[in-house]
């Protein structure tokens, strides 16, 4: 069982991150440059996104974190590695809430470019622009920002659940025998405390 869930617990880190990775490059780099182009190419670049984007190397990810994560949870809680569950929980809990940020704003948003039509047919296409950029900018960084808060929650609770069992530095240390033995330097007989013998 630790092996499915040590599996588990790394799974659910990669997925989880390369959503965030994802969302966060977006909010950093694809918006902001194409800020400053046209109306035209907005509205054709993001409507070509959208349709490329649903593949599987996407949906994977993307879908699959909810029930990695949750499944994480479960064998945290009957299993090894308890002082990593509220950290389980609460990359849950934000993962489900960036899931329904994408599903109730940016993909109705995306759906909304897309019956607008062909971008060389649209007649105000600065208008199409306006409704969709501003929301769909503000709505992607909060999604990016739980997405990555999910993440660090993941990956803190990989640390704990790591270190959870390790030994504590009294059960490392070594008995009182055992580090009588290491104190003999000197020629002579010993008793077994380290202490010289009276002969």
């Amino acid at each position: 069982m630790k092996t499915l869930q040590t599996g588990t617990l790394l799974a659910s880190v990669l997925a989880s991150g390369l959503m965030a990775g994802l969302f966060a490059a977006f909010a950093y780099a694809v918006m902001p440059g194409l800020r400053s182009t046209s109306d035209h190419t907005l509205v054709a670049t993001m409507q070509g996104i959208n349709k490329s984007i649903l593949n599987p190397v996407f949906m994977l990810p993307f879908m699959g974190s909810i029930p990695l994560i949750a499944l994480a949870v479960f064998l945290a809680w009957r299993g090894h590695g308890r002082p990593a569950l509220p950290w389980l929980v609460a990359a849950l809990v934000l993962y489900l809430v960036a899931f329904a940020v994408t599903v109730a704003v940016n993909v109705p948003l995306n759906d909304q470019l897309e019956r607008a039509g062909d971008p060389s047919s649209i007649g105000n296409l600065a208008a199409v622009r306006e409704r969709f950029e501003a929301a769909w900018v503000t709505w992607n960084i909060v999604r990016a920002l739980l997405h990555s808060a999910a993440f660090a929650c993941l990956a803190w609770a990989l640390v704990l659940y790591g270190a959870d069992g390790l030994p504590t530095d009294r059960a490392a240390a070594p008995t009182s025998h055992g580090t009588g033995a290491l104190l003999r330097t000197g020629p002579g007989p010993f008793t077994h405390d380290g202490h010289g013998a009276d002969h």
